[in-house]
């Protein structure tokens, strides 16, 4: 069978889906994607647009264990939970207790680092292909944090200088002088002047997703609750239709595990919830992203204004948004800017987690046909090109030149 005869399904339009489906394309497939909602409209919408490839030191870290009792009970600590999803995560967290030794926090670093390494070259060849102008900006990403939780920022810098990852530490004048609107709230910081972020997140998945059926890709909008086999290729069916593919990926977030569960693999998968809002016209306070490291919240300036995202819940998919959750961003928000106003667009997403913080970018264990990409948790956004990218390889059994042995679903077996 010729390789550009190859028919392969995604089923997830959010941007590790589009990334995957273009990847697949520039190999010569014919791909179609599938969605049930219109591309772009989930976490892939109101994420924060930060492209970080310095961010390889996880949160399964030693000292995280002492600081969750606190940050449970500060009503502006960046991690909250829903009591009524308490019993679900147990299993969840007992398995995340386990991944916080030193040990196993450098292994999800490394293997982090492996991939961050290579997440803007890989954006950099999707857009030498659509326009970006005024999408992306590259003035860099500042975190700030007060004068708590030091060791913990000294553990990360650390890690970060044994990684070999460029940043710079910021005295509070630093700061000042890159973004003299921030209230001088803060101890010190770190500045990542290589980052990027998105102006419109959502304009720059539409604007991949249009190539994409531009060079010929399909697109149906399809909840997709079933997955079948015919003679070893998954087969998706609508009410009217049977689409039969040689392979299939699956990049549907927080809600992979509802399809890899009906495919007989258990992959501890859940959600943290995170929440934005918007302060329309007032992004003009800050020239590039800022995130309170203690706080667990960043602002960046979009086109839809000031947006402020942060905080981990955990409550699942089906829990209502949190107005406290809200009320903590707007708060956290107006301690660090003078002169805010009202704020718009309340919005959740989910960002879909694994217990050791690594993602999972490869095969099924019990179906050879079909793929992952997902469990990105915080930087889905970052790694959506390169994760496309190496399926893309693994598909056409192309050498990646890394090791893809810690991103496999058989590390749950």
């Amino acid at each position: 069978m010729e390789e550009k005869k190859i028919k392969i399904g995604v089923i997830g339009a959010g941007i590790q889906g589009v990334c995957n489906a273009l990847f697949l394309q520039k190999k010569g497939f014919k791909v179609t994607l599938f969605d049930r909602d219109e591309p772009g409209n989930s976490a892939t919408y109101g994420n924060a647009g930060h492209f970080s490839p310095y961010a390889s030191v996880p949160l399964n870290r030693p000292d995280v264990l002492t600081d969750i009792p606190s940050m449970l009970l500060s009503s502006r600590g960046p991690l909250a939970l829903k009591w009524n999803y308490v019993f679900k995560m147990i299993p969840w967290f007992i398995k995340f207790i386990m991944n916080c030794s030193k040990k196993n926090m450098m292994h999800t670093a490394k293997n982090m680092h492996q991939i961050l390494n290579l997440a803007l070259p890989a954006y950099d060849e999707l857009f030498e292909e659509i326009d970006i102008n005024g999408l992306v900006e590259n003035k860099g990403i500042i975190y700030i944090w007060n004068d708590k939780n030091l060791k913990s920022r000294e553990l990360e810098n650390n890690i970060r200088k044994e990684l070999g990852v460029d940043h710079q530490i910021l005295s509070p004048k630093e700061i000042h002088d890159l973004e003299p609107n921030i209230k001088p709230i803060y101890h010190g910081g770190v500045f990542y002047n290589y980052a990027r972020h998105a102006r419109n997140p959502k304009k720059i998945l539409i604007k991949l997703f249009e190539n994409f059926i531009q060079k010929g890709g399909k697109f149906l909008k399809l909840n997709v609750q079933e997955l079948n086999f015919d003679d070893n290729k998954p087969v998706i069916r609508s009410e009217v239709q049977r689409f039969i593919f040689d392979k299939l990926v699956i990049t549907c977030g927080a809600f992979s595990k509802q399809l890899t569960d009906k495919l007989h693999e258990n992959i501890p998968l859940d959600t943290e919830r995170g929440y934005h809002i918007h302060f329309k016209d007032y992004d003009h306070l800050i020239s590039r992203p800022v995130v309170h490291a203690n706080y667990g919240f960043g602002m960046t300036p979009m086109e839809q204004g000031l947006r402020v995202v942060g905080t981990v819940e955990f409550g699942g998919l089906n829990n209502p948004l949190t107005k406290a959750r809200i009320k903590n961003l707007i708060e956290n928000a107006k301690e660090m800017l003078d002169g805010l106003p009202e704020h718009e667009d309340e919005w959740l997403g989910f960002r879909p987690s694994l217990p050791d913080f690594l993602p999972v970018i490869g095969p099924s264990k019990n179906y050879k046909n079909v793929f992952y990409s997902f469990g990105h948790h915080h930087l889905g956004w970052t790694l959506g090109a390169i994760s496309g990218k190496i399926i893309s390889k693994m598909i056409t059994n192309e050498n990646t030149n890394l090791d893809l042995k810690p991103y496999s679903s058989l590390r749950f077996s």
